[in-house]
């Protein structure tokens, strides 16, 4: 049976994607990605649903019943109704009589119930607070005191309400990819005026954020720099987006830049859109690019997989609306949501000393709305909002969730990627942004070293790899990949070719990995970050180097194995009576050595008895410290009498020996098998 893209139902039917989603939830249509598809059957219903609602009826007309609607998955069963909280609460332990009114039960009934349960209690009973709290759960009520029940209504208010406040907000949308690719010339399109001609080379200098509105909507843009110098702000760029716009240029494809890019997304958890640029050139060359962004794990849609790729050209604006037209359709699915009433949380994205202004920090609002006048607390410096400058340079009052703007009034300039808050009042503002310098100073590194993992505080190993040459960064990937076990992952969360760089050093602080280079070497500005990040970044000439000292911090890091070594061994001969261990063992040593204080294992008929330490061991009326093979000697242990003429004792002892190996993991097996 045929089935149609979400989308293009919605451009069929004349109406947005929310609409759609609407009708399809209508219908009971779970939709769990933008790729998603329906059937024919379901489409028809939804064409119904639509001509229903245009003709503005209320109810739709008898005819034959709705084909049920089948998503590209068996959808799930609908989810219970959550059963309202039954609480019954008392000051005071209860009587009979009273539990069982609250119960809505008859007084003489529970008077039985509690009887056949082995309880005496009359009506006028108190009965014990536990006694009263299990009769209560067996009747499917909860009991609190009262004081209880003010403290969960205080505890559930706030989430209650948060969640009643939580409005639609615009999608924060940041646009990666490799330089020169089109970028800013996309958003320039976007935004019908002219940004890349201002910029140094044609290249974007700084992290822009601007508003555009399409159809009533609002979208919000992070323009990210394309240049090497600049890849640093780009991690940071995604940690605050809600959805990433890949541009590709159709006649390059697939570039190192655009392989970070897609990284730091993956890193982020946001969805990727890819725009594959420059479609008008004559070397361009979609095909090429698609099956390169598949060799990158984004399969196109149009290949079987989830990933929407447009073929647009930015600077002829073609096809740009349904660029646009995909962003508000996984923005949908996204539902973004956040709370803009009470103190404004956001995050800088970037930040400047300027000569007039002084401390200027370019801030995307997340939560709540931020006003001229607020005390504000940015990282580990302060302020009082002067002014708000919104993304045309425009004076606003106020900003409210995925809203851009220039916050000037900062003591000082914060560093890109600290988080912004309202605060009540300077002194608040200004304590905290004490707490918060000491704390960065006392702060633990954001990546992991070598010597993080043999001392076992991490379980799994990021690794950000970079190597002279493709071939080098394959063998180094392969290399690092086989070393992955059962008790210790490795992950290789991106490889690249060249100089360690700023942005290899932020993906690894984002991911709390560490990065290691194969035959390269590490720019200025990578150890600059490396030292403020607390990344920690390890060079090799020989990847067999590299290799054996991950491989031995990983296998410092594993629990030691315990192994047995047997001593010796011994045959019961004669029993004895002891007045301190009530019976004693005589032996005679067949191999090896007895030692006192070392573990012993009691055999008989083949099978272990009794496991324990050798307490006492005597030759004749001498304790002794051992005995070796050929002699006689007495046993007692402390907690066993129980010997038998021709029980075999063992002498062994338990050591902890260094792993050596790693346990690799298992491929798995073929279904059927």
């Amino acid at each position: 049976m045929r089935r149609i893209r979400l989308y293009h139902l919605a451009k069929e039917l004349g109406i947005s994607n929310r609409e759609l989603l609407r009708f399809l939830k209508e219908l009971g249509v779970e939709v769990k990605s933008h790729s998603s598809t329906i059937d024919e059957e379901t489409a028809q219903a939804v064409r119904d649903l639509v001509e229903e609602e245009r003709r503005g009826r209320k109810k739709a007309p008898e005819r034959a019943p709705r084909p049920k609607p089948s998503p590209d998955k068996e959808s799930p069963p609908p989810k219970p109704r959550r059963e309202e909280k039954r609480i019954l609460k008392f000051s005071s332990p209860p009587t009979v009589a009273q539990l069982a009114e609250a119960m809505g039960m008859d007084g003489a009934d529970l008077v039985a119930e509690l009887f056949r349960s082995g309880i005496v209690a009359p009506l006028t009973q108190t009965l014990e607070w536990d006694i009263a709290e299990r009769i209560a759960s067996e009747h499917g009520y909860t009991l609190l005191r009262e004081e209880e029940v003010e403290a969960v209504k205080k505890e559930e208010a706030p989430k209650e309400a948060e969640e009643g406040r939580l409005v639609p907000v615009p999608p924060v949308v940041t646009v990666l990819g490799h330089v020169d690719h089109g970028k800013t010339t996309l958003l320039d399109a976007i935004r019908n005026t002219n940004v890349a001609d201002q910029e140094v080379g044609g290249i974007t200098q700084s992290i822009g954020a601007y508003e555009v509105e399409i159809e009533g909507r609002k979208i919000t843009f992070i323009d990210t720099p394309g240049h090497e110098a600049f890849t640093a702000m780009r991690a940071r760029g995604a940690r605050v987006t809600h959805l990433v716009v890949l541009v590709v240029a159709a006649d390059d494809g697939v570039m190192p830049q655009t392989v970070e890019a897609i990284n730091h997304a993956r890193a982020a958890g946001v969805p990727i859109i890819v725009a594959i640029n420059k479609i008008g050139k004559p070397e361009a060359n979609i095909e090429r690019t698609m099956r390169q962004l598949a060799e990158q794990g984004l399969i196109p849609e149009e290949w079987g997989g989830e990933t929407v790729c447009v073929p647009i050209s930015a600077l002829k604006k073609q096809n740009l609306d349904t660029l646009l037209e995909m962003i508000l359709l996984v923005a949908d699915l996204l539902e973004i949501k956040a709370d803009p009433t009470g103190p404004a949380e956001g995050t800088v994205i970037e930040s400047k000393k300027d000569p007039t202004r002084g401390p200027v920090a370019t801030v995307i609002v997340q939560k709540g709305t931020l006003k001229v006048g607020d005390w504000v607390v940015v990282g580990d410096t302060y302020g009082r909002v002067r002014a708000l400058l919104d993304w045309q340079g425009k004076p606003v009052r106020e900003a409210g969730p995925s809203k851009p703007v220039e916050v000037v009034g900062l003591e000082e300039v914060p560093r890109a990627g600290d988080k912004l808050r309202a605060v009540g009042s300077r002194r608040e503002a200004l304590e905290l942004a004490e707490r918060a310098k000491e704390e960065r100073g006392a702060r633990a590194p954001a990546g992991v070293s070598l010597e993080s993992l043999a001392a076992g505080e991490e379980r799994e190993l990021r690794l950000v790899v970079k190597a002279s040459t493709q071939g080098a960064v394959e063998a180094a990937r392969k290399a690092l990949e086989q070393l992955d076990s059962e008790e210790i992952g490795i992950r290789v969360i991106h490889a690249g070719v060249g100089d360690v760089n700023e942005s290899d050093v932020m993906l690894a602080s984002a991911s709390r990995g560490m990065v290691v280079g194969f035959g390269v070497g590490v720019d200025p500005a990578a150890r600059r970050a490396a030292e403020g990040e607390g990344v920690s970044i390890r060079t090799y000439d020989v990847i067999y180097d590299l290799i054996d000292d991950i491989e031995a911090a990983m296998l410092g890091m594993l629990e030691p194995e315990v192994v047995e070594e047997t001593l010796g061994k011994a045959e019961v001969r004669a029993l004895f009576k002891t007045g301190r261990y009530k019976v004693a063992a005589g032996c005679f040593v067949t191999e090896g050595r007895l030692v006192r204080g070392k573990l012993i294992r009691v055999w008989r008929d083949g099978k272990a008895i009794w496991e324990g330490t050798l307490s006492s061991l005597r030759r004749f009326k001498d304790d002794v410290n051992e005995v070796m093979a050929g002699l006689e000697c007495g046993v007692a242990v402390e907690g066993f009498d129980d010997f038998k003429v021709g029980d075999i004792i063992e002498c062994f002892d338990r050591k902890e020996v260094r792993r050596t190996e790693l346990t690799r993991k298992r491929a798995p097996l073929p279904e059927g098998r």
